[in-house]
């Protein structure tokens, strides 16, 4: 099976309909790869779709979905995953990471819902996995979610998390915003959870903002600037394991294109003062 890793390089955007026009006629260099949800391209035609085949013959592309519902008890939605792997093949697209959660219980709830911290749930969602990857011919990429709730809890995220990769022999989204709004909500060392991921599986990662409900309760919600102590730990992740390829989530309060490449070239930046480092201490 196709390793996802080291198919992409460098700093990356998710691309969003409403500015996907101004990206065509005035392109960002500091972008090195864009990020799309199939479910919101694989129906598009007409002007949009012509648009989005002129980007992806220009860049680096990768899916990241939104409804597979990996953790769900509904039979897993085949016919989808074959559609995806169709978009996939159309555009020349690097690889497809998902959600560890579910989204579905006899018809999709258009949220996030936690997959209870259980062995059985562990063996449960790698089989799922397998079988997409099966489909895919390649690896599915599985990314640390935000979550509020710990329903049936028998191990820790950190635990629940590594088990299912391990066992499925998938590779990993690591979500730097997710790891910090956890550790406020549920009271954990982010820097812990950090040092536990299995690094050879990392194949990007994502950095994000978030809501400050309470100085205990964080929203995961991609609508808000990259925080400091967010960065650093985006930092930290560099000097455990290297430089790897960095996405910046923005999916509400969209802000102007030049203020979404002021934090693309934060990215660029920190990954540049890493490679730095990592190139001294290894000459």
């Amino acid at each position: 099976m196709d390793t996802t890793r080291n198919l992409i390089q460098g700093s990356g955007l998710g691309l969003r309909r409403s500015f996907l026009t101004e990206i065509i006629e005035n392109p960002a260099p500091q972008v090195d790869f864009y990020e799309v949800a199939p479910e919101n391209w694989i129906p598009l035609g007409g002007k949009l779709g012509k648009q989005f085949r002129a980007m992806t013959e220009r860049y680096d592309f990768i899916c990241h979905g939104l409804s597979l519902s990996i953790g769900s008890s509904d039979p897993l939605d085949e016919k989808f995953v074959h559609q995806v792997k169709d978009f996939m093949r159309e555009h020349q697209m690097k690889f497809y990471s998902e959600h560890l959660s579910y989204c579905s219980s006899e018809g999709h709830m258009y949220d996030l819902m936690p997959i209870p911290f259980t062995s059985d749930a562990v063996t449960h969602v790698a089989d799922r996995i397998k079988r997409v990857q099966d489909i895919l011919e390649q690896r599915l990429v599985i990314e640390n979610v935000s979550y509020y709730a710990e329903p049936g809890k028998e191990m820790t995220e950190i635990e629940f998390f590594n088990a299912v990769v391990e066992e499925a022999d998938c590779d990993v989204l690591l979500d730097v915003n997710n790891i910090y709004v956890n550790s406020i909500n549920h009271g954990y060392n982010a820097e812990a959870f950090l040092k536990s991921i299995p690094a050879h599986r990392i194949t990007y990662a994502h950095i994000a903002g978030h809501y400050v409900e309470a100085d205990d309760f964080l929203v995961d919600t991609h609508g808000a600037e990259i925080i400091d102590p967010v960065w650093k730990l985006l930092g930290k992740a560099y000097e455990l394991y290297g430089v790897f390829p960095t996405l910046l989530e923005r999916d509400f309060n969209i802000p102007s294109i030049a203020e979404l490449m002021k934090e693309v070239k934060t990215i660029k930046t920190i990954q540049n003062s890493w490679g730095n480092e990592h190139e001294r201490i290894s000459a």
